[in-house]
């Protein structure tokens, strides 16, 4: 256990960061899957638009630090291809 009262508010937080951290994920992993339903159903129009929503909550996301910026990179790299395979 922490002695110091500081550490005891790097612990809350550290629990609120991972919360927040945590939400953020779980929405881009949603947005995602959105997206690829879209794609798979050749909806072009529709998945143009939720790629441009997906693309900004994924800079948003690497801006603060809760994806790598690789990672991001990545990401919107496939998610172009779905869209182009179409």
């Amino acid at each position: 256990m922490p002695i110091l009262h500081a550490s005891y508010k790097d612990i809350k937080k550290s629990a609120k960061k991972a919360l927040r951290n945590q939400s953020a994920q779980s929405k881009l992993k949603t947005e995602t899957k959105k997206f690829i339903e879209l794609v798979s159903s050749k909806k072009m129009e529709e998945a143009k638009i939720q790629l441009n929503y997906l693309i900004s909550q994924l800079d948003k996301a690497k801006s603060k630090g809760i994806i790598h910026r690789n990672t991001a990179s990545r990401k919107i790299s496939r998610l172009m291809k779905k869209l182009q395979a179409i």
